[in-house]
């Protein structure tokens, strides 16, 4: 049995992601301790956020055309990348392959992603050279719950300039490019608990 855990911004796809979830005998939906976390994450220029946790395998269902943030993503140990709208067992192979280490991609996803000229000068991810502050680990927790910086200013009570220099200075301190990078890299580091 593969346990799941659903991350989404929106309850009603939380809700549709479980009931097709659920109609597979060989997954189950959890809340704490999955093998596999299955995250429906809103696309942003600077990336993609989503919710993780620990060990678990990541499975992103992501809206609009790939770009270089997918390579950023798998680099981050993301397992597989899906468009929204993936057939029902496609999205269940695509869970069963990731809980079992493997690596899963649309095939327009592969495509783009293999036509992509390589990035030169990008330095993998590294230790993180200082230690979040409490703000910034506030911060970076609803960032990896998938809110925007409105949202994440208004339940704060900081500016969304605020916010923004709060993101900027946790990706420098992650050495991330992309949102998604830092989330990924959070996790590992154990510095993101959900």
């Amino acid at each position: 049995m593969i346990r799941v855990r659903i991350a989404a911004a929106s309850g009603v796809i939380r809700a549709g992601l479980e009931s097709l979830l659920r109609s597979s005998a060989n997954l189950e939906v959890v809340d704490r301790a999955p093998d596999v976390v299955l995250a429906d994450v809103e696309f942003q220029q600077d990336g993609l956020p989503g919710e993780w946790l620990g060990p678990a395998a990541v499975v992103l269902l992501a809206p609009g055309p790939p770009g270089p943030w997918m390579a950023d993503a798998l680099r981050s140990g993301v397992r597989a990348i899906l468009p929204r709208d993936v057939p029902a067992s496609e999205l269940i192979a695509a869970i069963e392959a990731a809980a079992a280490g493997l690596v899963a991609l649309h095939p327009a996803d592969l495509n783009a992603l293999l036509s992509a000229p390589p990035r030169a000068g990008r330095a993998p991810p590294m230790e993180p050279v200082d230690a979040l502050t409490p703000r910034e680990l506030d911060v970076f927790a609803m960032v990896a719950e998938g809110a925007g910086n409105k949202a994440i200013a208004w339940k704060l009570g900081i500016s969304e300039h605020t916010v923004k220099f709060h993101v900027a200075s946790i990706m420098s301190k992650l050495n991330a490019t992309s949102r998604t990078e830092a989330v990924a890299i959070g996790i590992r580091k154990g510095l993101i608990m959900l």
